[in-house]
């Protein structure tokens, strides 16, 4: 093609580009208008929510300050841990009060509420929160101990901090569900969920877990806000601790009532298994076996199975290239 035609061409081509681009400013309207409109979300105001970037970048900071030296790229040791944990908890203290006091004031207006002092109460929450690390640091201690002790898989608790997405979730779950006994908005389902798109366990914030909790596997784990669990209790993939189905109506009667499960201490409850309804309660030391359904309580020291399935043994078909290759 000559260099001519070339020439033609690019500026044909520029002309289709600026038509398209004078229709950009209609669409603008249009989506302006529909923040006017009921049935869309939007934010739009002078006071900013929450960034879900920044909650984020404060869990993986949390796992810094909870795990000293498993989640950075510089050597770590007595000389320079003073130092280390100083720069990390104040570098926390700011980006996390920062959230809060974002959180706080959404919800403060968003609800028309009278003034709490928005300030003030972020960093007094976020302080509170700090002095309980080194307990947080003890339960977390203890899920890793349950998960060696539990998993012959398992080589070293190095191995089970960098790479057992149970571990990871429960240390989400412990940090959000701090947040959220101090009445911290937005932020700890922010946690929580983001912790889920990455393991796959799906751990609500307002549930109650107690110290020493394993989760093997933990791909399809559900667990829902109103769950309580005990101490020293095991769950495999495909667990759900869930609430029975509910009606539009029943969902707004029941929204802060108790609706999923309670299991008591040192119950074991394997893959897939399903327990429902807030007046379920799984007795201490039970075993609740794969693929149980199960919406009626438990009594302690009971073990629940599925019968035995009939299964089918037959011989295998084989295709006629096969089956001569065979004779051969």
């Amino acid at each position: 093609m000559k260099s001519s035609e070339w020439n033609k061409k690019c500026k044909e081509e520029i002309k289709i580009t600026r038509h398209a681009r004078t229709e950009i400013p209609d669409i603008v309207d249009k989506l302006v208008s529909s923040c006017n409109k009921d049935g869309c979300f939007d934010h739009v105001s002078a006071e900013p929510i929450p960034n879900r970037a920044a909650v984020v970048d404060i869990l993986q900071r949390a796992a810094r300050i909870l795990y000293p030296g498993y989640f950075i790229n510089t050597r770590l040791d007595q000389t320079n841990l003073e130092y280390y944990l100083g720069q990390e908890v104040t570098a926390f203290f700011e980006v996390l009060s920062e959230q809060i006091i974002l959180a706080i004031r959404h919800d403060c207006i968003r609800h028309n509420q009278p003034c709490v002092k928005c300030e003030e109460l972020g960093q007094k929450v976020t302080i509170e929160f700090l002095h309980g690390l080194p307990e947080l640091r003890r339960l977390l201690a203890k899920d890793i101990r349950a998960a060696y002790d539990g998993d012959p898989a398992a080589k070293s608790y190095d191995e089970i901090i960098f790479s057992y997405p149970g571990v990871w979730a429960i240390m989400a779950y412990r940090i959000a569900n701090k947040l959220l006994c101090n009445n911290v908005p937005l932020i700890p389902r922010i946690i929580t969920e983001y912790a889920h798109s990455h393991s796959g366990i799906d751990i609500h914030p307002g549930s109650t877990i107690g110290e020493s909790f394993f989760i093997d596997h933990g791909t399809g784990v559900v667990i829902g806000e109103t769950a309580s669990i005990g101490k020293r209790v095991r769950i495999y993939q495909g667990v759900t601790l869930g609430a029975l189905s509910l009606s539009k109506e029943e969902c707004r009667l029941l929204r802060n009532k108790k609706r999923h499960p309670t299991i008591e201490d040192d119950v074991i409850i394997y893959a897939n298994a399903t327990i429902l309804g807030g007046e379920t309660v799984v007795g201490a030391r039970s075993v609740i076996g794969g693929n149980v359904w199960l919406t009626s309580s438990v009594p302690p020291d009971t073990e629940v199975f599925v019968r035995k399935q009939d299964l089918i043994f037959s011989e295998k078909k084989l295709n006629k290239k096969t089956a001569k290759k065979n004779r051969n």
